[in-house]
């Protein structure tokens, strides 16, 4: 699904920073991978450019069998559309509007019509437990319930991968784990799922954990459930 080769990325300036220096990285379809890594690390870039949110300066990145480089905006935009949901730490939620249209809002950008949009974001409002918040806005809702809106609004194009950079970062730990648990649920469902942390606890819910350091891969580790997190064993509970 996912294949980096060599991927260096330089920010330029008075002293450019060279912030990923040759990562070579798979993600099969159905994983679900945690970058995980310091502040500083690189992980934040390297999110952004698998979601095509900016470009690299050499190597190669194919998603999903396509050359993934110096694509126009509507191009990279049709891009992520179609294959990316993204999940943020800050929920990203437009203010002025309740839950329903939050999640309906980039079905409008395809074009899809007000009465269908608005179902659909009922129905993912519904996956997600906040089917009777639909019309609320995001200031009368706590911290994971703006995640889960965020989530239900990731899901509601049907993309192939979702990204999430830092989804607990803002939250306490119960509500951390609810969020979690959502991803993991949605992973079982077959969805493919990387997520950025530096939170060991929020890593070891993935099945693959990539250690990022330096703008390099320092080592990648395959969680086969014994160790444990703030969420219990192998974070699992049901």
């Amino acid at each position: 699904m996912i294949h980096l080769e060599n991927i260096h990325k330089t920010y330029q300036g008075a002293q450019p920073l060279h912030v990923l220096k040759g990562i070579d990285l798979h993600i099969g379809k159905g994983e679900f991978v945690a970058i995980m890594g310091a502040s500083g690390s690189g992980k934040s870039t390297l999110l952004n450019i698998l979601g095509i949110l900016d470009d690299y300066d050499e190597g190669e990145y194919r998603l999903d069998g396509t050359l993934i480089r110096n694509l126009s905006e509507t191009r990279a935009a049709d891009y992520r559309n179609r294959m990316i949901g993204f999940i943020f730490q800050s929920f990203n939620l437009i203010s002025f509007k309740d839950a329903m249209e939050n999640v309906a809002l980039p079905l409008f950008y395809q074009g899809v019509s007000r009465r269908k949009r608005n179902q659909l974001a009922m129905e993912y409002l519904d996956k997600v437990g906040l089917r009777e918040w639909a019309h609320h806005l995001p200031n009368e809702l706590s911290g994971g319930q703006k995640q889960r809106v965020a989530i239900a609004r990731a899901l509601i194009t049907q993309p192939r991968i979702i990204l999430a950079d830092e989804p607990t970062g803002a939250l306490d730990s119960k509500t951390s784990l609810e969020v979690m648990q959502l991803l993991r649920k949605l992973h079982e469902q077959g969805m493919t799922i990387v997520v950025v942390t530096h939170e060991s606890g929020v890593a070891y819910q993935a099945e693959k954990i990539v250690h990022i350091k330096d703008g390099q891969i320092e080592s990648i580790e395959v969680n086969d459930g014994s160790k444990d997190s703030p969420f219990g064993v192998n974070g699992v509970m049901k």
